[in-house]
């Protein structure tokens, strides 16, 4: 076989130029970028120095042969005329990947069946012994890529792609390949930084793949050292004694470097559950000594090991994959730049992200950008100097000022940290003086941002007599009062709930989206209230029971206050939080109405009305639902005002419980889904179609001189006549608007209902 060799070296798409720059420095001789790969020429030496050493590629394929190829026949004899016993033993095991098609090849399966028929019958003996099909771990695993009509045939010297470092057996939900981890570290200047003995922090770490990459990086090992088994381990071609040597070396390289004090090196992570493995992925790695993984928010790390450090911040925030997702992770990609505006002066900071909208929210501009893909998702790394200067806040400065804070951040001691003594500059009298204070403020409101916010204190205060007069806890404070921004915002005692809207296919999603990121910036500043209780959810247009489904399984309760009553709201689980603020007018007068009175709540949701029966001194309430999870919410919710005798919960049909039931009732209140077809009822519901049927069921429960009270949100709603023919029917939806929705005056409709 020939001295040198044709290598194709693989990456993941947008890392070509570090690949060539990599592989170059290792001995690839005529090197050229080609799309997710790198071509050249090498010895074996290099081949074997490439799979131990190369941070960025997927794997290492050695040309074997390339010839034309206008049909299958010619795929077949072109890969027959290779003389394989130089490569694999009769019986052994092999696979083969295909790629690519054209030359009457639209199929990779029966592409890689035809390579595999010519090596099978290459080697078959006279006696029946022939290699085997092994996908997981053959002798000699082929690669065939077909490219406009020239067929190239490489032995993958790699084995499992290199990127599989091995020393990662768990991983979280959305993990970057240690090749794409690398090339980032790579990216933001990490081994300059590790040069010079700075430290590394990942706020948001995960298990902990940057900073074992990171790692080393900086104590020279070579990312495959641990690997065993390889793509050549059984090829015939391979050169044991000379992998020997450089595997050696590169043992002797990492004994060397990890002898090294250890460069300080650490991750935070919010998420309880990936500690312990993040901390196995480490071990694994034989960096415990040099990476610590802690668990801490976002808002609360601390990256400063000694006040003289500096170093590398570097993370790869959640994305969203939509919109709404998206504008719930605003507060985070906050949290994120106002961490490092306070502790970080004077780091270095680089930010992955798929949404770079949500990386211009940070309050600190980036000075370079680069694009990379992460799987099929187009992404952005964001390089920071987190200097004064870069700070995106309320103050315009003027040049003279920035000068002075860039001779403030050029101090050892950072300016917004007391250390005294180690003062650089001094007064004509030799006394230190000390710089003054960096005041870290609020990001600067955009212009719609601005006007946003000045929108939200209007309305807060013109509510503000109401809401202290009828001490309300929980109650709207803005509902898409200007087109442009399609929201509805509630406070629920001190935190907020805002619903996106999805908005029109006219409007292009970026204007939406920059104005819903926006909107999210100024909410906090406007109602004063911490960003980490915010909780955006986004709304579609929806029918049936698809509000009722669960969004998050956090489970946090809030307790709040309405007309006498404590109940508990859950505002990141569902679309809706378990009280429907419009009904407030509605349980007040039901709470009025209520002593001494048998209520019956149907399609009850969470009970809050049968709550507010109990407090105006019902002699008894029965709630009535489907759902066995907002029942155990309506137990709750009864329970935590002592509300537990006399106070009847039925889970079932409404519609067929009505149906069975003989019981009479003073109050009834009926406020039903638009639609329903749930798997535990017969039929589908459709309050358009079925309300007669349902308001005659209720009215026959109805004992003389009782009212029920309908409601609905079904905007298109129209009460049948024959209703108002038959009952006294008296529409008061005027009646159960409260201000905070005399905006959306469509919000619900609702009637009085008695007997004639």
């Amino acid at each position: 076989m020939s001295d040198r060799f044709e290598l194709f070296l693989t990456c993941p798409k947008g890392l070509e130029g570090l690949l060539i720059e990599e592989a170059v420095g290792l001995g690839l001789e005529e090197a050229r970028e080609h799309t997710s790969a790198v071509r050249g020429m090498a010895t074996m030496e290099t081949a074997y120095r490439l799979c131990l050493w190369s941070r960025l590629a997927n794997r290492v394929l050695l040309v074997l042969k390339r010839f034309p190829m206008k049909d299958a026949e010619d795929l077949y004899h072109g890969v027959l005329d290779i003389e394989w016993q130089d490569h694999m033993l009769n019986d052994g095991t092999l696979a083969v990947e295909f790629s690519g098609h054209g030359s009457g090849i639209d199929n990779t399966h029966f592409g890689a069946l035809k390579v595999k028929d010519a090596i099978v019958d290459k080697l078959r003996t006279p006696q029946g012994d022939r290699p085997s099909i092994d996908k997981l771990n053959p002798d000699l695993r082929i690669h065939l890529r077909l490219d406009r009509g020239e067929a190239i045939l490489s032995l993958d010297l790699s084995g499992h792609s290199l990127h599989q470092r091995g020393y990662r057996l768990q991983q979280g939900a959305a993990p970057l390949k240690e090749n794409l981890a690398a090339a980032i570290l790579i990216r933001a200047g990490w081994p300059r930084i590790a040069a010079d003995g700075g430290a590394l922090a990942d706020p948001m770490c995960g298990v902990g793949t940057f900073l074992v990459e990171a790692a080393m990086i900086a104590a020279d090992m070579a990312p495959n050292l641990r690997r065993e088994q390889w793509g050549f381990t059984a090829w015939l071609g391979h050169v044991p004694a000379l992998w020997k040597k450089l595997h050696e070396e590169a043992t002797e390289r990492a004994a060397a470097g990890l002898a090294k004090p250890p460069l300080w090196i650490r991750g935070y992570e919010a998420d309880p559950r990936l500690i312990q493995p993040g901390r196995n992925n480490v071990e694994r790695a034989g960096l415990s000594e040099w990476i610590k993984i802690y668990q801490g928010e976002v808002a609360t790390f601390e990256p400063r090991p000694d006040q003289n450090q500096k170093g590398l911040v570097i993370c790869n925030p959640p994305y969203g994959e939509r919109l709404g997702d998206e504008a719930s992770l605003l507060y985070l990609y906050q949290n994120l730049g106002e961490r490092l505006r306070q502790a970080c002066l004077n780091w270095e900071a680089a930010v992955f992200t798929g949404a770079p909208d949500l990386g211009k929210r940070m309050g600190i501009r980036s000075h370079k950008q680069y694009s990379f893909w992460n799987g099929a998702l187009p992404c952005k790394l964001l390089l920071i100097k987190v200097t004064p200067d870069q700070f995106v806040t309320g103050e315009r400065r003027t040049p003279e000022q920035r000068q002075i804070e860039r001779e403030q951040a050029e101090s050892d001691a950072p300016s917004n940290i007391e250390a005294p003594g180690k003062y650089e500059k001094y007064n004509k009298n030799g006394n230190p003086i000390k710089p003054a204070p960096v005041v870290i403020e609020q990001p600067r409101l955009s212009e719609g941002g601005q006007m946003f916010a000045n929108r939200l204190q209007k309305n807060l205060k013109a509510l503000g007599k109401w809401v202290k007069r009828e001490g309300i806890d929980c109650y709207r404070v803005y509902d898409a009062d200007m087109p442009e921004y399609s929201m509805a915002i509630d406070l629920y005692h001190d935190w907020v709930h805002v619903q996106e809207y999805a908005a029109p296919k006219s409007i292009d999603p970026e204007k939406a989206s920059a104005r819903m990121f926006d909107a999210l910036a100024a909410i906090p500043q406007a109602l004063n209230i911490d960003k980490n209780r915010v909780v955006v959810k986004r709304r579609e247009r929806q029918s049936g029971t698809k509000q009722y489904e669960r969004q998050s399984a956090q489970g946090k309760f809030n307790e709040v206050n309405e007309g006498g009553v404590k109940l508990l709201v859950n505002l990141t689980d569902y679309l809706d939080t378990g009280l429907f603020l419009d009904h407030r007018p509605m349980r007040m007068r039901i709470q009025k109405e209520a002593a001494g009175k048998r209520f019956l709540n149907l399609y009850c949701y969470t009970a809050t009305a049968s709550v507010h029966a109990a407090k105006g001194g019902a002699r008894s309430t029965t709630s009535v639902d489907l759902s066995k999870t907002y029942l155990d919410w309506a137990r709750r919710n009864l329970s935590l005002n002592g509300f537990s005798d006399k106070n009847r919960l039925e889970q079932g049909d409404v519609m067929a419980w009505l149906d069975a039931c003989r019981d009479e009732y003073d109050l009834i209140f009926i406020d039903p889904p638009t639609f329903s077809n749930s798997k535990r009822m017969e039929g589908i519901f459709d309050v358009q179609r079925d309300q007669v049927q349902l308001i005659d069921l209720a009215m026959a429960r109805l004992a003389p001189g009782g009212v029920l009270y309908f409601s609905n949100n079904f905007r298109k709603f129209q009460l049948e006549e024959n209703l108002t023919e038959r009952y006294a029917v008296e529409e008061i939806t005027a009646q159960t608007i409260d201000p905070d929705f005399a905006r959306n005056g469509k919000i619900h409709r609702a009637w009085k209902i008695t007997a004639r």
